[in-house]
């Protein structure tokens, strides 16, 4: 067993099986759903077809990061165990929740100055950070240490490749990421806006494809055209759905014919709580190692 933990955001969009299966440690970020507010916690509370469907049918979502108190009352048993931490936050282009973290640290480790707290903005969203996590877990499980996972972390960060859509531009108007007139004329000609995290960990939109079923192929067809030493590609693949599974399915079949040495099948998890809040129904979202971003 390692002398230290791996930690993030409940943003990672896993299911909680997974985390568990992985040992990894999550912190949630609060959500409101109608008059009542919630911690993220995978689902457990309310579960994603409940919440997705509760959305659909009108009621008002918003969210808050984890605070400063919070990270100290989180990270503090921890080092009472004699653990390190090594701690990946939201991509600080999505969430400032790096700073309350950092300020937890700084308060920590003149607590215990003989604990390590690293901590590292991931640059990554949804199951995009659940990869990247899934992969230092791998590199934990093979007896790097803290200070090695870190360093691999900072170093190939901006090789998790990110690529999204979305089939229904209903939230991305409410929250103002769209403008209610170009809203409008995108639904009427069944606009699929297409968009990627940059080298910044912002979301950033890069076409707009007319169609479901042609932003599904241009998806594939991006992720075979930047992933990691093409059709040999031996890593895993996730994808993140928020209650549009069989889009999803889709996509992954597309690659997975043309990805043979891929490890496993494409794995598709929930979009959580947090990131759907603002995505609503009907996004998709595809996690591959691939190319570094560079813009």
């Amino acid at each position: 067993m390692s002398d230290y933990i791996l930690s993030c955001c409940s943003t990672v969009d896993l299911s909680k099986e997974y985390i568990e299966k992985r040992d990894i440690h999550i912190i949630g970020f609060h959500y409101a759903l109608g008059d009542k507010e919630y911690v993220d916690d995978l689902g457990q509370t309310i579960s994603m077809q409940e919440f997705y469907r509760r959305m659909a049918a009108g009621e008002m979502t918003k969210t808050s990061q984890v605070n400063v108190e919070e990270y100290i009352d989180y990270f503090e048993p921890f080092l009472e165990e004699g653990k390190d931490i090594l701690h990946l936050t939201l991509s600080s282009g999505i969430s400032g929740t790096i700073n309350s973290c950092r300020i937890a640290k700084a308060d920590l480790e003149d607590r215990y100055p003989e604990r390590k707290i690293i901590v590292i903005d991931s640059l990554a969203a949804s199951s995009g950070y659940g990869l990247l996590m899934d992969k230092l877990a791998d590199l934990r499980d093979q007896g790097k240490s803290l200070e090695e996972v870190a360093v691999w972390a900072e170093e190939h960060k901006l090789e998790m490749n990110h690529w999204f859509f979305s089939s229904d531009l209903t939230f991305f108007i409410r929250g103002g990421r769209i403008k209610p007139t170009a809203g409008l004329v995108g639904k009427v000609l069944n606009i699929c806006p297409f968009m990627n995290v940059d080298l910044n960990g912002k979301l950033v939109p890069r076409q707009k494809i007319r169609t479901k079923k042609k932003v599904i192929q241009v998806m594939a067809d991006k992720c075979l055209e930047l992933i990691k030493d093409g059709k040999n590609y031996s890593e895993k693949i996730f994808m993140s759905n928020s209650a549009c599974y069989e889009d999803a399915r889709k996509v992954a079949d597309l690659i997975e014919a043309e990805l043979p040495a891929m490890k496993g099948r494409v794995e598709i998890f929930d979009i959580g709580t947090t990131i759907g809040s603002h995505t609503g129904p009907g996004t998709v979202a595809l996690f591959f190692w691939g190319a570094k971003r560079e813009d």
